[in-house]
């Protein structure tokens, strides 16, 4: 049995911020959990589910990363959840993590709250079109963000209302073989979109001993796939440099995390170069 919740009837429920009325759309939504994760996400359409393995540098150990998400008509929503392995992040130090300079720069901080027992912080975009929330427990990690629209829209406010860390029954799982088709989906150009893609936060590339040892500097530049799934795909080394740091580049680019493109009122798959610059100073 599938669950519905229609958002003519969530609307009169929600308490938002004094705005200019809104009109909420008919399609009923659909309540989804991720396989083998206790959590319930409510959308208003099949989303896409990839999860992938995060190297990090020591003493952090690699972790387990799964990013459901979908675009419908210029609002995107997104779910990450990650391992919180040991040593085990703080909220504060996973936000800081997570968010950076994009945080900084991007953001402001609306206030902390509790779910379902877990703790969490909301921040609001700058622009207005969209919001973020962090949330950290003793084993995992989550970001629930939706934008492209007021935070007053009734379809964010509608999605973070009913996010819940509880599994409700008859929910859909989303599994890696039950998602949302994006194999075949054309990859554009920045010329082409809507709307370009939005770095949340871009890792650095460290040194290898042996490129320091031997003073290797210079340039990496790669040519990959900002895709509409959330992932940097199709690296291709345009530039590289040896010792280890062409694979160091590679490295970081797959960690970028990023609010992909839009076209039509949908996430879209773009090219994008990247650089990244090898330098010893004294």
């Amino acid at each position: 049995m599938k669950i519905k919740i229609s958002l003519f009837v969530c609307a009169l429920f929600l308490i938002v911020p004094a705005a200019r009325a809104q009109t909420p759309p008919s399609t009923p939504w659909n309540v989804y959990t991720i396989k083998g994760e206790g959590l319930s996400i409510v959308l208003p359409a099949l989303p896409a589910l990839q999860t992938f393995k995060e190297t990090r540098n020591s003493p952090q150990k690699d972790r387990k990363r799964s990013v459901l998400n979908c675009s419908v008509k210029g609002v995107n929503y997104a779910v990450h959840v990650m391992e919180n392995v040991k040593p085990r992040l703080t909220l504060e130090t996973f936000v800081d993590q997570e968010a950076g300079v994009f945080l900084r720069e991007h953001l402001t901080f609306e206030r902390d709250l509790t779910l379902d027992g877990i703790a969490g912080k909301a921040f609001r975009y700058n622009d207005g079109t969209g919001m973020v929330q962090y949330f950290a427990s003793n084993s995992r990690l989550y970001i629930i963000r939706a934008d492209g629209a007021p935070v007053d829209d009734p379809r964010i406010a509608t999605f973070f209302h009913y996010f819940s860390f509880k599994n409700q029954e008859g929910a859909i799982e989303v599994s890696q073989t039950v998602q949302a088709d994006t194999t075949t989906e054309k990859i554009f150009t920045g010329k082409e979109i809507d709307s370009k893609v939005r770095l949340i936060s871009k890792p650095e590339p460290s040194y290898t001993g042996k490129a320091k040892m031997e003073q290797i500097t210079g340039t990496v530049v790669l040519k990959c796939v900002f895709a509409s799934d959330g992932r940097v795909t199709n690296i291709r080394v345009v530039q590289g440099l040896p010792n280890g740091l062409t694979e160091k580049s590679i490295e970081a680019a797959r960690k970028i995390r990023f609010i992909p493109a839009t076209k039509d009122g949908r996430n879209v798959s773009m090219w994008m170069q990247l650089e990244y610059n090898f330098n010893l100073y004294p």
